[in-house]
């Protein structure tokens, strides 16, 4: 199994209201501080979120545009849109960060041949010169926070978050069409 790249971020605020109650109303318990997982993640996403904005501050990045940066080195071309489908965010949040990314150099915008309403999306120079720095920065998170894992727990891991991403999912698609979750 290939092992997972790339930077792994979560907001937990909103997921963790509806764990908590789906717990209670599903009577779900058995595992201990079954309700600590989800403030466990967050946890370990924000400290991780607040080093790289520290340690990226000297590239200009500022607040979590090193998300957007690394996804646009690894999938030059990619349209807006699907920027903010892969980043899990909202089109005009997706918006303020490329257009700040753009304007500091780090990415451009190139019409699409075929339809000229569509940007894609691309890394400038600068961009392509911070993102090695950003990966081993990443590289060297990840093998901060899973050292001592053995290559099945590894696996287990990310199997089981994977898991919990897609239930996740279904309600954040279902929230961003503009339907309520009946909790």
């Amino acid at each position: 199994m290939e092992k997972p790249t790339g930077i792994f971020v979560v907001n937990t605020t909103k997921m963790r209201y509806y764990f908590f109650t789906t717990f209670e109303k599903y009577n779900i318990s058995g595992v201990a501080n079954m309700k600590e997982i989800l403030r466990e993640v967050g946890m370990i996403s924000r400290s991780l979120d607040s080093i790289s904005n520290i340690e990226f501050k000297k590239y200009d990045l500022t607040k979590g545009q090193y998300l957007y940066l690394v996804r646009i080195c690894e999938n030059p071309g990619i349209i807006q849109e699907k920027l903010a489908e892969m980043i899990k965010v909202d089109r005009t949040t997706a918006a303020r960060a490329i257009k700040k990314l753009e304007i500091n150099g780090f990415i451009v915008k190139d019409d699409d041949h075929y339809n000229q309403k569509i940007k894609k999306l691309f890394p400038s120079e600068k961009g392509k010169t911070v993102y090695p720095f950003i990966k081993r920065e990443n590289d060297y998170s990840n093998m901060v926070a899973l050292s001592g894992f053995s290559e099945s727990e590894l696996e287990t891991i990310f199997n089981l978050l994977q898991r919990v991403r897609k239930n996740v999912e279904k309600d954040w698609e279902f929230v961003k069409k503009g339907n309520k979750r009946d909790y």
